[in-house]
């Protein structure tokens, strides 16, 4: 009887304007090669954050799976990180 857990990552989309990209994480718990469980984590991953400056922070792809951040760099253009860093200054509440 041997049990395995695996994680797959069966799921990533590109949505929206600014490129947001989902991820559905699968988590598969197998016995002797049969599925017994499957679970589910999602998150989003958008093309960075403001700093104190108004400076836009680049996401760190560094522990994404190589096919999210393969994704993640091919979508985030240079256009695409102007415009989400043009929304999130125009987001920001007023002072």
């Amino acid at each position: 009887m041997a049990l395995a857990e695996s994680i797959e990552y069966d799921k990533i989309e590109i949505v929206g304007e600014y490129k947001a990209v989902q991820v559905r994480e699968a988590t598969v718990i197998k016995k002797d090669g049969t599925e017994l469980t499957r679970s589910f984590r999602r998150y989003v991953l958008h093309p960075g954050t403001l700093d104190g400056s108004d400076n836009l922070v680049d996401t760190d792809l560094s522990g994404e799976p190589t096919e999210v951040s393969a994704i993640c760099t091919a979508v985030w253009t240079t256009d695409v990180k102007a415009a989400w860093k043009a929304k999130l200054i125009a987001d920001k509440p007023a002072e």
